[in-house]
């Protein structure tokens, strides 16, 4: 909280404040507006709206869900170009998205959130920003899941000589034609990137710690044809997004049952064995792990490219940056011009959390303890009136997060709603119905993949608790935060000013 100016005097008071402008800060403000709550504001630290789709621009960047499923329900986009669109569409998407809900008037470009603290005796949130400081009953987290990148810390990178940049910082005027590149991590975005830029390069030296399971994607164009029977039947629209939908949910049986993932790594080792025919490459880039266990990646250029002749791959964590070169554990040195890191993001370990003070004082990142819970992934004990869109446990391994966001939206929307129905200030749920939640979710989690597969990866926290991922399926996770149980929530209002000018909570029950 050092960035914080809390006890600056002058306050922008709003009914509720959404941080962040990505897919969930839009679906949330369109939600809202939709149910005539107009009293509120849009925190965007950036100076456009688009998240992780406009901050990733790397070359080669696209969706890994068909883009008539990742989209919102209430915005069809018939003119989708592709099954899996590129970054620049979805791009383009989000803003159309802001312009065309009437968006624009709620927006506060270049507002970076520095802080947030809640004021228990006034019922209300104070949220500290780069432009100034907020006063709102309510604030909705959307500040994303692929966010804040993680990028290992290595003894003389700051001395490096070339470029060295994380993908999702991609510089505009890097040109990697003839340059000597090493690229460090192979997860979803590596294996986008490295495909689009080997051609270019001179060389290009791949630290692989873990290879991942790659599977074809089958992807295509969308005719232009098919493009104006969506525009004239937009009907046939949602027949598409329910075909794809329901397929992906298909999709996730396997996740559950891992003794199905057989066909899954069928489709997996056919890939490989199609592109790389070195048998030495081959055996570096076949994980050992169980499939699913980690993040299966899509890709029909990857191993093609890892296989060309102006690559190589050590199967070996970087250690350190040495001026011109780059040095691994086994002390294989490359002298390279720029390096890449395709690591990914903070997930488990989330940065935000850090920043918000709860009720009793305490930061969210204190209270979780690298272990992040909510309830239904949502509302967290001890931080009231607070909802996180992508909050613990609700990833997914199959299908489409913004199925999720909106299934939490709903949930969202029906705790505003009964507050609004019985004049409520502070809405917060009780830790035993968080704690129910979580152990329900572990129960559920109990003989997936992702508990049995025998590997590490980013969905688990530091104690071995996947507290990224929902372990079923998208229509039960909605199925669930549907339901408004009251008696998981505990209730209050605020009354009346006393003498000495300070509002009080007063808890309410028996609300039906």
């Amino acid at each position: 909280m050092n960035n914080m100016t809390l006890d600056t005097p002058v306050y922008r008071r709003t009914n509720i404040i959404i941080i962040g402008s990505g897919f969930a800060g839009i679906a949330a403000a369109v939600r809202l507006k939709q149910a005539g709550e107009d009293d509120f504001l849009i925190l965007e630290r950036d100076s456009d709206v688009g998240g992780v789709w406009r901050d990733n621009s790397y070359p080669g960047c696209a969706c890994d869900v068909e883009s008539h499923l990742y989209s919102l329900s209430f915005a069809p986009n018939p003119n989708w170009s592709r099954k899996f669109s590129s970054q620049q569409e979805i791009y383009a998407y989000l803003r159309d998205c802001a312009r065309k809900f009437g968006l624009i008037d709620h927006l506060h470009f270049q507002h970076e959130v520095k802080g947030m603290e809640w004021r228990e005796e006034s019922g209300e949130w104070i949220v500290a920003t780069s432009q100034g400081d907020f006063k709102a009953q309510m604030v909705i987290g959307a500040f994303g899941a692929l966010s804040d990148p993680a990028i290992p810390k290595l003894k003389g990178l700051d001395e490096f000589h070339g470029e060295a940049f994380h993908s999702s910082t991609w510089p505009k005027d890097f040109d990697p034609k003839g340059k000597r590149v090493a690229v460090v991590g192979t997860g979803a975005s590596a294996i986008q990137f490295i495909p689009a830029i080997q051609p270019d390069v001179d060389s290009m030296t791949v630290f692989q710690r873990t290879p991942a399971w790659v599977v074809p994607r089958l992807d295509d164009d969308i005719s232009p044809a098919k493009q104006k029977w969506y525009r004239r039947v937009p009907f046939l629209q949602k027949l598409t997004r329910l075909g794809i939908y329901m397929r992906r949910e298909l999709y996730g049986i396997p996740f559950r049952n891992p003794k199905y993932m057989k066909i899954v790594k069928k489709a997996a080792i056919d890939n490989i064995h199609r592109a790389v025919k070195d048998p030495v490459l081959r055996e570096k880039l076949t994980p050992s792990y169980t499939i699913g266990c980690k993040r299966i990646l899509q890709s029909n250029t990857y191993y093609r490219a890892m296989a060309a002749s102006n690559v190589n791959v050590v199967t070996s964590g970087v250690v350190e940056v040495n001026g011109d070169s780059i040095i691994a554990a086994d002390g294989t040195e490359v002298k390279v011009d720029a390096i890449i890191f395709g690591t990914g993001f903070q997930i488990t370990n989330i940065p935000f959390a850090e920043y918000i003070l709860g009720k009793d004082g305490r930061s969210m990142a204190d209270v979780w303890d690298g272990s992040p819970e909510a309830y239904l992934g949502t509302t967290v004990a001890g931080f009231p009136n607070l909802f996180i869109i992508q909050g613990p446990n609700t990833g997914l391994g199959h299908s489409s997060v913004i199925y999720m966001m909106e299934s939490q939206m709903k949930h969202i929307m029906k705790v505003l709603k009964y507050m609004r129905k019985k004049k409520l200030d502070v809405m917060e749920p009780h830790l035993s119905a968080q704690k129910r939640f979580v152990a329900e979710t572990e129960k559920s989690m109990k003989g997936t993949v992702w508990t049995s597969g025998g590997c590490q990866s980013w969905y688990l926290d530091k104690t071995g608790r996947n507290s990224t991922l929902w372990p079923g399926s998208t229509f039960a996770f909605r199925r669930l935060v549907a339901k408004l149980k009251k008696k998981d929530y505990e209730v209050r209002r605020v009354a009346a000013i006393t003498a000495d000018n300070r509002p009080t909570l007063h808890n309410v029950s028996n609300l039906d």
